[in-house]
């Protein structure tokens, strides 16, 4: 039986452009490369991001598709792409779950482990 998994990394920026320091929101730009690390071709469909400020507020980002995108990897391959979220306060961290689908409709979940929101200067 063929063993379906994707990996990710995640590229995180303070974005002072859209940020309203101090008082907030602060915003972050992020890169996440995904790859498909098993033996078989797989769809991500869908994902699901939790975005949690200072005071542990946490938003939940769900919906088809990344970026407009449901890209289809075979073995080995990359997609990557960027997006940008907000928090209230000037640290925080988001974590997620990206839904994807195998060529021969099997399903399996790609989690991205938590990473850090964090602006310049706001921790010691």
């Amino acid at each position: 039986m063929s063993r379906p998994e994707f990996s990710s990394s995640v590229r995180v920026q303070y974005l002072p452009d859209r940020s309203n320091p101090p008082e907030g929101p602060f915003a972050f730009a992020y890169t996440v490369t995904i790859r498909n690390t098993g033996d078989c071709t797989a769809q991500l469909v869908a994902r699901q991001w939790l975005v949690t400020d200072a005071h542990g507020r946490t938003q939940e980002v769900r919906g088809l598709a990344v970026v407009g995108h449901q890209p289809v990897l075979k073995p080995g391959e990359v997609f990557e792409y960027n997006s940008w979220t907000q928090v209230a306060t000037p640290h925080g961290s988001m974590k997620g779950t990206f839904f994807c689908m195998t060529e021969d409709a099997r399903p399996f979940e790609a989690t991205v482990a938590a990473f850090d929101l964090v602006s310049p200067g706001s921790l010691h």
